[in-house]
């Protein structure tokens, strides 16, 4: 095999098995340190947080948040929603917020309850939330359980094909050290 060859293959194994890995630690990290990721499906916060972002949200009290903190909270009927707070209202002990999305003319209709606060987002990851919602849809999992297993098929093909490549040079020059050495000894015995 070529060795230019060799090296690309060798290249671009490395690059799929970094790519995995990265997503394995960016999915793996987040969720051990307590950070949840969310998808933007609205504009109501752009251009901050564009429609189809990937959004990773710490924990947050609310008693710790003020005008001003974004925060990710989840409304009535179970929908997540990502919007900036304008006013921290307390009545009787309980925290709510007034919450705006950066993008909306008005502030929201209803008061979000300390409650219902799931944290403050951290870090954004532009359109990578489409991808994270078509890889969870059922017609994305079979798509990626594919290029999935034909990666792995041509990590392992690439590699033995390299590896086959090398143990067949050592054999050859094992051969050719043996036959020179039954020579050399032939010709010691004339």
């Amino acid at each position: 095999m070529n060795k230019i060859i060799k090296n690309t293959l060798k290249a671009i194994n490395f690059v799929i098995v970094a790519i995995v890995v990265l997503l394995a630690v960016l999915i793996l990290g987040t969720k051990a340190i307590g950070w949840q990721m969310y998808t933007v499906l609205s504009g109501s916060m752009e251009p901050d947080y564009p429609t189809g972002s990937l959004i990773l949200v710490k924990d947050a009290e609310p008693e710790e948040l003020v005008a001003g903190d974004v925060i990710t909270y989840k409304l009535s009927g179970g929908t997540i929603a990502t919007h900036r707070i304008v006013e921290v209202l307390s009545e009787g002990g309980e925290i709510s917020f007034r919450t705006k999305g950066d993008a909306n003319e008005q502030a929201d209709a209803a008061l979000t309850q300390g409650s219902a606060v799931i944290g403050t987002p951290v870090f954004m990851i532009p359109k990578a939330g489409i991808i994270a919602n078509y890889v969870q849809s059922p017609e994305g999992r079979p798509v990626v359980i594919t290029v999935g297993a034909a990666l792995i098929l041509f990590v392992f093909a690439t590699d033995f094909l390299i590896k086959d490549k090398k143990q067949t040079k050592q054999k050859d020059s094992e051969n050719d050290n043996i036959k020179e050495k039954e020579n050399s000894e032939d010709e010691d015995k004339k």
